[in-house]
């Protein structure tokens, strides 16, 4: 017996099946699954391989390839996450190869909500995946361990998608029954994947996978994947069955509760599902002969049995936690209006409610409310109203958002302290700004009382970059920690205009508003603004944005809009908490990189993202710091004169984040500044293709070694320690190397 949420539960069958491989990438609330089975695998519990991927369309690629070879695959995501790699699932189902998925629903949303509702999952239904549902911890676990018998059953031979509500399900904690050994685990699921079909390893037997397939042969294939899909219903009722001998627990393909009389019924899917029951009891008490409906698989959908259930009910309220928008009802009302259309029932009434968006609480009361929506179609002997909300409130026009700070002045934003002129011989730009303290007055593009973590670098970095841009900025920050903390509505801490949008797509939004913005300019549409200059177009990505984002971002720089890239650096996805990103350095802690008698932190070296986007051409690339802050002033006057006047301009700046590198909140330009002295973080500049590194410490007399700067946070402490000398040789090799191709280059205006 364990007391442990969802997300625990999703990792700890997933560790006792010991699956072969699990693609990830961390999006909240299903992060936790992928960190849970690293800090097992840190320990030596299981052998499954963990590849992080640079977004969920990565991981999802990853886990289709595993599947093809031949062993057990296993994964997790949520909401957006699961939108991005939406394209890859019917590529699994129609290509037949089993895995598990562990979908952790969340709100799919614009704007941003990061809650639990049901809007993913209703994606996932055209999928051609069987879908099992979880209303508690409990039930993640067992599903899981179901989930991967009935994937490899020879009947269905499918990706099988197991569902739990996000932050209700995935973080609350529960007593949990579990096998005590793996080995009665494996005894159930079998110790190895089913064989008798070809895989990609069997080099006696070579297949094609995918293959370009007209008709007839496609509808043919397609019939074989829904014959395949209606088998899953008998063939996951044979597996409950087996495992409520094995455990006792059993997860019927309905969970109907006080239906065998009922004439009022309510449905209700996952977590919500546990509290109607309750409700049920209380109407009993009263003589309301009530009862409550919740699946345990939507697909196949359980069109027969639900009809079944409610052929003597006189009412139903569906409650679906996501809309359909237009279809006028949710998809499980839809379906169950269907079912009961097609087994001849016209009698029951069907009321549908939208309930509980974007991790909206349920509780007792909403349950009541939902259940007298029925009993009042009852009384009037029809449904008022068929579909609607319920829970939303109407505005106030007393209380709608009022701008506190008025735009900021354009001639405060231009003080002309800072001059850029171009060589007419070198082509490259010569900035003088003035004393930083003179800039001072400029006004903060960013409002003061944002909710970032005390001692983050990110503002102080940003603003310092700021300092040295003249005039208005268009921003867009991507998802992060930047964005999550200044755009809590219906405040906004954001002076200048400011967009968000997703991880992997700032690049291109940003392209977007940067060509409308020249084209309506020429159209001469704007000519009513009485521009003195242009905008400066800013992208703020950081947090792990350039490992997902780095598509995108490297099309907007072959294109060479003109627009500024900046990236914050704080190693890691800091803002779902800690996971490690490809800029993470080898060796360093985080919670998918943990350390462990088996495994000490990330195994692989950090990405060096500037030196990938000068590859592109851009017409200007730098690195800056906060410790060196009239470097970075004078980049800045420099990036604004290139995204103005030819084109792309990429930064990126290295930024403290004391809660997850584990160091004081008052020491954050000091271990920057370390960083930069021992040659981690060079400062340098990449202009018109020629590098020019802008400080040297090996000239200044100011090189130390990278242990000064490891010592200084604790994530990386252990890294010191002598059983760790391998890996801290490997890390100070490949920092010297980086270093000294960087002053080749620098030496050398060819390279």
């Amino acid at each position: 017996m364990v007391y442990e949420s969802g997300n625990e539960m999703a990792a700890y069958a997933a560790h006792q099946i010991n699956y072969h491989v699990m693609g990830y990438f961390p999006i909240s609330p299903s992060t936790e699954v992928a960190q849970f089975l690293d800090l097992m695998k840190a320990n030596g519990q299981h052998d499954i391989k963990l590849i992080p991927a640079d977004g969920e369309h990565g991981s999802a690629g990853v886990c289709f390839g595993a599947s093809t070879a031949g062993g057990r695959v296993f994964n997790a995501t949520s909401a957006n996450g699961y939108l991005y790699m939406l394209e890859q699932m019917p590529v699994q189902s129609g290509s037949r190869f089993p895995m598990v998925m562990n979908l952790v629903c969340r709100s799919v949303s614009g704007p941003l909500n990061i809650h639990g509702d049901h809007s993913d999952l209703y994606y996932a239904l055209n999928t051609g995946w069987p879908i099992v549902m979880c209303r508690d911890p409990q039930a993640v676990y067992d599903m899981n361990i179901m989930a991967i018998k009935l994937a490899e059953d020879p009947e269905v031979r499918l990706p099988v998608l197991v569902a739990s509500d996000g932050y209700f399900t995935s973080h609350q904690k529960r007593k949990v029954q579990t096998f005590a050994h793996r080995a009665d685990v494996h005894a159930f699921v079998g110790e190895q994947p089913m064989r008798g079909y070809p895989d990609t390893l069997d080099r006696n037997n070579p297949i094609t996978v995918g293959p370009y397939m007209n008709e007839p042969d496609y509808i043919n294939n397609c019939y074989q994947q829904t014959v395949a899909m209606y088998n899953a219903e008998q063939v996951y009722d044979r597996i409950r069955k087996e495992y409520l001998d094995l455990t006792g627990r059993d997860y019927p393909i309905l969970d109907l509760y006080r239906m065998e009389d009922a004439e009022v019924a309510v449905f209700l899917m996952n977590s919500a599902s546990e509290i109607i029951k309750d409700v049920v009891d209380q109407l009993r008490a009263k003589g309301i002969k009530a009862g409550s409906i919740a699946p345990n698989m939507i697909r196949p959908f359980p069109a027969k049995q639900i009809a079944e259930a409610l052929k003597n009910v006189k009412a139903v309220t569906v409650g679906d936690r996501a809309d359909s928008y237009g279809g006028h009802g949710g998809n499980m009302a839809m379906e169950i209006k269907a079912a009961l259309f097609t087994e001849g029932n016209t009698n029951t009434m069907v009321v549908n409610r939208i309930y509980g968006l974007g991790g909206k609480d349920f509780y007792n009361e909403d349950g009541h409310a939902l259940f007298q929506f029925a009993l009042d179609a009852i009384a009037a002997g029809k449904v008022e109203k068929p579909f609607d909300y319920y829970g939303h409130s109407p505005g106030d026009p007393a209380k709608a958002p009022k701008r506190v700070l008025n735009p900021m002045k354009y001639e405060d934003l231009n003080t002309g302290l800072i001059t850029v002129k171009q060589d007419e011989e070198t082509g490259k730009l010569n900035v003088r700004i003035p004393p930083l303290r003179s800039l001072t007055k400029k006004p903060k593009r960013i409002a003061p009382g944002h909710g970032a973590c005390p001692g983050c670098g990110i503002f102080s970095g940003l603003e310092l970059f700021f300092k040295g841009i003249e005039g208005d900025i268009v921003a867009l920050f991507h998802t992060g920690c930047a964005m999550v903390v200044t755009t809590g509505y219906p405040y906004s801490a954001h002076k200048a205009t400011y967009i968000h949008n997703l991880f992997q797509n700032g690049a291109a939004t940003m392209s977007g508003v940067v060509e409308m913005f020249w084209e309506r300019k020429r159209r001469g549409e704007l000519d009513y603004l009485n521009l003195p200059a242009d905008f400066t177009f800013v992208m703020i990505t950081g947090d792990g944005g350039m490992d997902i984002g780095m598509g995108p971002a490297i099309g907007a720089a072959l294109r060479n809009h003109k627009m500024i890239i900046l990236e914050y650096d704080n190693e890691g996805y800091m803002n779902t908490g800690a996971q490690l990103s490809y800029s993470t350095p080898l060796g360093h802690r985080t919670s998918t990189s943990n350390v462990g008698s088996k495994q000490q932190g990330k195994l692989f070296q950090h990405k060096d993202t500037a030196q990938i986007m000068a590859a592109t051409n851009i017409p200007y690339v730098f690195t800056g710091s906060e410790s060196f802050p009239q470097d970075l002033v004078k980049k800045a006057a420099k990036a604004q004169w290139y995204a103005q006047n030819e084109g792309l301009v990429y930064g990126k700046i290295l930024i403290t984040c004391p809660l997850n590198w584990l160091s004081e909140d008052q020491d954050g330009t000091e271990i920057i500044d370390y960083a930069v002295n021992s040659n981690f973080f060079p400062l340098y500049e990449i202009e018109q293709g020629i590098t020019n590194i802008t400080f040297n410490p090996e000239e200044k007399n100011k090189k130390i070694n990278v242990t000064e700067w490891l010592k200084t946070m604790g994530k990386t402490k252990h890294m010191l320690k002598p059983e760790n000398a391998d890996a801290l040789k490997s890390f100070e090799d490949e920092i010297e190397r980086r270093w000294s191709r960087l002053k080749a280059k620098h030496e050398n205006p060819y390279l």
